[in-house]
């Protein structure tokens, strides 16, 4: 009996377009690259519900006719290449001809397009990779693509699908990574309704700069090399920079996004002895090199790129970063301009005939060890405890040291049903970072700045919960710059920030003004922190709100919290001591770093041999 047999066409279709269409942000990439293809000056992105119910990307390219706009939707149908050959002369994002049948796989499509030579467009409608119609319309020259409901013949795959900020987030980074590569293009990125970037066309650097913000301009150093193997340009960030953590850093070859581990290497050797280790350099590079000598049909998503002689092109680039970073670092003649300069009048020691050099006058019979030498001394009066007597009689030094000592060796823990953590009311700093004080099973050391995290990372916690903080006025308010992507996050996190007594207020365009602060952060440079806020919840692809809370009042602590080396009274530890042990773990902090340790008195004897 025969067992294999032909999948249908709408299974087949649905097992492409797993490959091809993972989320939004995929199809997001696939018809924006077609826009591209069509020789779009412009491009319109309209999101709902961060793709899931409908993405609408609109452009003036060249458009579709009648025929093409069918055909654009059956498998391995395409117009950029006819023959194997063509794989290696590409000069377009797309050729499989997969992405369209895979999109109309998993979606509803309704699509309008008109060519310039046609009077009048095609409206057509496909659902799961049937036709449902197909008529003729008035519409612009260009394309009009709508994705309604994705995934919904494939209930798994949408159950799947992270959290609505996750997934825009995922869009908006592949939005960037196309717009990187055609400054020429006028894009505009908008989510239910509300706009969320719009770039004119412009150069290079400037596309960079609309995109990342104005700060970013400052440190950018502009790379170019031109070789016989391939052309780079770009932009990479000076030693300055530098960050540990989600840096800006694009690839592009041929006008196509890649990956490519073995490039970010050079990258890194060539700020080797530059930048902190660990810490990443932003930067925005662009290869030209010879499409017959680079393979990008290996995966799907076309990120992944095989170059014929990768190790040359690695000295190449090495090479071209240094010799930017060897420009930055060269000091310029200086060159004053001469023309029109005040007379300055110079010294002329002719004019002066009188001045001799000073002279020491040196007493030879001089002898500090003649005992007659110390006669004019003065002596100590005669009387002098007259001049103390009215003064009650002073305690013994040594003595009330003995007897402070006791007394405080008397009070500590006489009681055996005291609480092992029980403290002395006296407290020694050490090295400015930790508090000493002496318990009843040894000795106890706390470092203070984790101790001030956790105290006040539970604080800002319940101030989230409750609502309730005070704010201080900024008598010149602060200027906040967000990308897109961070700017979507930022307005998440407003109502938290609200409650822990930040002062915000929307200006457009990523901007914000800071106009008040937690009390708590008096200091602190508050763009910093909410910088550094944003960030920090970036790091993890979570919507939960308790989640939310804790990074933002994770960042708050850590930023308000006492620094290592600051002095403390006795009092201040005392207090700090007493509001740690209230804490629900005095132990750690929020990320679990230890905050106490005890050495033990069998440990300390041990140190004496005894």
């Amino acid at each position: 009996m025969d067992i294999i047999h032909l999948l249908p066409d709408s299974v087949a279709n649905q097992i492409a377009a797993g490959e091809v269409v993972q989320r939004p942000s995929s199809v997001i990439k696939e018809l924006m690259e077609n826009a591209v293809d069509a020789g779009a000056s412009t491009v319109d992105v309209l999101v709902a519900d961060a793709g899931r119910t409908s993405i609408q990307v609109i452009d003036d390219g060249k458009g579709m006719s009648e025929q093409d706009a069918r055909m654009a939707f059956e498998r391995h149908a395409t117009s950029k290449i006819q023959k194997a050959e063509d794989l290696f002369s590409l000069h377009t994002m797309g050729f499989r001809g997969e992405a369209l049948p895979s999109i109309a796989a998993v979606a509803q499509v309704h699509l309008l397009t008109r060519t310039i030579e046609s009077e009048l467009g095609t409206d057509l409608t496909i659902e799961g990779s049937h036709v449902t119609g197909q008529e003729v319309c008035s519409c612009p020259i260009g394309a009009n693509i709508e994705v309604r409901n994705l995934f919904f013949n494939v209930p798994a795959r949408r159950k799947f699908l992270k959290s609505n900020q996750t997934e825009l987030n995922n869009i908006i980074q592949e939005f960037e990574r196309i717009v990187l590569v055609n400054p020429t293009v006028s894009f505009s990125l908008s989510h239910n309704g509300t706009l969320i970037t719009k770039l004119p066309a412009c150069n290079l650097r400037q596309r960079i700069v609309n995109v990342f913000g104005k700060k970013l301009n400052e440190q950018l150093l502009s790379v170019e090399v031109d070789t016989t193997l391939a052309r780079i340009k770009g932009f990479v960030g000076k030693p300055e920079a530098a960050r540990k953590k989600n840096t800006n850093q694009y690839f592009f070859v041929n006008g196509r996004y890649m990956r490519h581990p073995y490039f970010h290497k050079a990258v890194l050797e060539a700020f080797a002895h530059l930048i902190p280790e660990g810490e990443q350099i932003p930067y925005f590079l662009y290869f030209e090199v010879d499409p017959a000598n680079i393979d990008v049909n290996i995966h799907p998503t076309k990120t992944e790129i095989k170059f014929e002689n990768d190790s040359a092109i690695w000295q190449i680039l090495v090479a071209a970063i240094k010799d930017s970073l060897g420009k930055f670092n060269a000091v310029p003649t200086i060159d004053f301009d001469v023309e029109g300069r005040p007379d300055i009048p110079t010294f002329d020691n002719t004019q002066i005939s009188d001045v001799h050099a000073p002279r020491v006058q040196v007493d030879n019979n001089y002898n500090p060890f003649r005992s007659n030498e110390g006669k004019h001394l003065k002596q100590a009066p005669v009387n002098w405890e007259q001049l103390y007597s009215n003064l009650p009689k002073a305690e013994n030094a040594e003595d009330y040291h003995i007897e402070e000592q006791t007394e405080q060796t008397d009070n500590l823990f006489t009681d055996g049903t005291q609480k092992q953590m029980e403290m002395s009311n006296s407290h020694f700093q050490y090295r400015g970072q930790y508090i000493l004080t002496p318990i009843q099973t040894g000795l106890m050391m706390v470092d203070q700045h984790r101790a001030h995290e956790r105290i006040l990372y539970e604080k800002f916690l319940k101030q989230i919960e409750g609502q309730k903080a005070s704010s201080q006025g900024l008598l010149f308010p602060e200027l906040l710059q967000l990308t897109p992507s961070d700017c979507i996050l930022f307005q998440d996190m407003t109502d938290e920030l609200r409650s822990l007594g930040f002062d915000i207020e929307s200006l457009g365009g990523g901007s914000f003004s800071i106009n008040g602060v937690p009390s708590e952060l008096e200091g602190a440079n508050p763009v910093i922190v909410l910088n550094q806020m944003v960030e920090t919840v970036k790091e993890k692809e979570t919507g939960a709100e308790n989640e939310l809370q804790h990074r933002i009042a994770l960042v708050m602590a850590r930023n308000a919290a006492i620094v290592a080396g600051q002095a403390l009274t006795n009092q201040e530890m005392e207090t700090l001591l007493g509001e740690l042990f209230q804490c629900q773990n005095p132990n750690l902090t929020p990320t679990g770093k230890v905050i106490v340790s005890i050495l033990e008195h069998t440990q300390i004897d041990k140190l004496f041999g005894r």
